[in-house]
């Protein structure tokens, strides 16, 4: 009897993993330590509402997304471009420099960029979006690396526009408060932003890897069952050893670290916040970014504005994502005192519904970024996961169909 492959976790790398080596007729397990598949990327219900573990958006320019996805069956419900920016405790709007320039000119008219910024990030701003539209994609993973901080500054941008706009929406979506990840990565970013949308499915994040799942012949996932140690021949749960073809470690970077040894994957940590109101503090479908060091949370969605499947009708759920923060009580509060900053009283009725401390939200990308590592090491054993590729959902169903790919080459010498 031929042995499975078998695939060690249940995230978006192993779930994509698995889906590939099906679709190329190789019979594949999945063993998952927790009870549900979908690793960082998984939706609790509380009370009606949806929350995500941790404030999460699809990107719909992400090619694996197309590649590998019923887009059309997600429901996906976008963000507006742009963002309202908190600064001084004035929302200004700022319109997305890329996917709405015309609009960009009436904001600047209008005051705003002098609030936040100067003429001259216009002018940044316009030699960026023509830099990023010029090449493939894949190309700005191959230029000059420097932390971004550096890469903004010689851009051109101005250290208020930097920390106003820039700061609170780079450092928000890459867990990187201090700007000191990979400019290559925030290139990457860039260019899917300027390309397509952020969005979140109907049903929540969850349904992301759920859709993976289902793909998978019954039986296929094992949930409950923490792997002890691997080897190219198999590996070991509490219950003994499961013999395999192939073994394919598909954890987040520090589980796959201490199943493989080696170097120790960085982590960059987040938390969030989840508030329940009877009114939202805002009618657009914006993000919310701090422009001000006024307190933990970075940036603030109104999740029932984007997708009112969030929040049981009537009612509304407000995200706060904190990059960098553990939470406890005092950040809780801290938080709370800083949206009453902005939106005033309302804010003290508003019920934490919960909250997520995240040690690894994403694995550390700083310089010098080495996107597509090797998937097969020496010892015959496969890997995958964003730490492998780019530190995104993009990265790690990419990754995982790689592996698959490369465990197939394996199979088939």
């Amino acid at each position: 009897m031929t042995r499975p492959v078998v695939v060690v976790g249940a995230g978006l790398a192993g779930l994509a993993c698995a889906v590939e080596l099906r679709r190329c007729g190789i019979e594949a397990i999945i063993v998952e330590a927790s009870d549900g598949v979908g690793g960082r990327v998984r939706t609790d219900v509380v009370d009606g509402f949806l929350l995500d573990r941790g404030f999460q958006v699809m990107l719909t320019a992400y090619p694996e997304l197309h590649r590998q996805f019923d887009v059309g069956a997600l429901e996906l419900h976008a963000f507006d471009p742009g963002a309202v920016v908190m600064h001084r405790q004035r929302p200004t709007v700022v319109a997305d420099p890329f996917r709405a320039p015309r609009d960009l000119l009436s904001t600047v008219a209008a005051g705003t960029v002098r609030r936040i910024g100067t003429p001259a990030d216009l002018i940044a701003l316009a030699r960026l979006r023509l830099r990023l539209r010029s090449p493939h994609p894949s190309r700005l993973l191959t230029g000059r690396d420097r932390p971004t901080s550096e890469h903004l500054r010689e851009l051109g941008f101005s250290n208020g526009f930097i920390e106003a706009f820039l700061r609170p929406l780079v450092g928000g979506i890459q867990l990187d408060p201090s700007l000191t990840t990979s400019s290559r990565m925030f290139d990457i970013i860039m260019r899917m932003l300027l390309d397509g949308d952020a969005a979140v499915p109907a049903s929540g994040m969850g349904a992301v890897p759920a859709q993976l799942a289902a793909r998978l012949p019954e039986g296929t996932i094992h949930l409950g069952a923490p792997v002890r140690s691997v080897s190219a021949g198999g590996v070991r749960v509490d219950s003994g050893e499961v013999q395999a073809s192939r073994v394919v470690v598909a954890t987040e970077g520090p589980e796959a670290a201490r199943l493989l040894g080696g170097r120790e994957v960085g982590s960059r940590p987040v938390g969030c916040v989840y508030f329940a109101s009877d009114e939202a503090p805002m009618d657009r479908r914006l993000i919310v970014l701090a422009g001000d060091s006024d307190g933990p949370a970075l940036n603030v969605a109104v999740m029932s504005n984007v997708a009112p499947t969030y929040a049981p009708t009537g009612r509304h759920l407000i995200a706060a994502a904190l990059p960098g923060e553990t939470i406890s009580s005092e950040t809780v509060e801290a938080t709370r005192r800083q949206l009453r900053g902005w939106w005033g009283g309302r804010v003290d009725s508003w019920e934490v519904l919960s909250t997520y401390s995240i040690a690894h939200g994403q694995p550390d990308q700083s310089t010098p970024l080495h996107p597509r590592r090797p998937v097969r090491r020496e010892d015959g054993i496969f890997v995958c996961g964003d730490h492998r590729d780019t530190g995104s959902i993009q990265g790690a169903l990419h990754s995982g169909r790689r592996c698959a790919e490369a465990v197939a080459a394996d199979l088939a010498a």
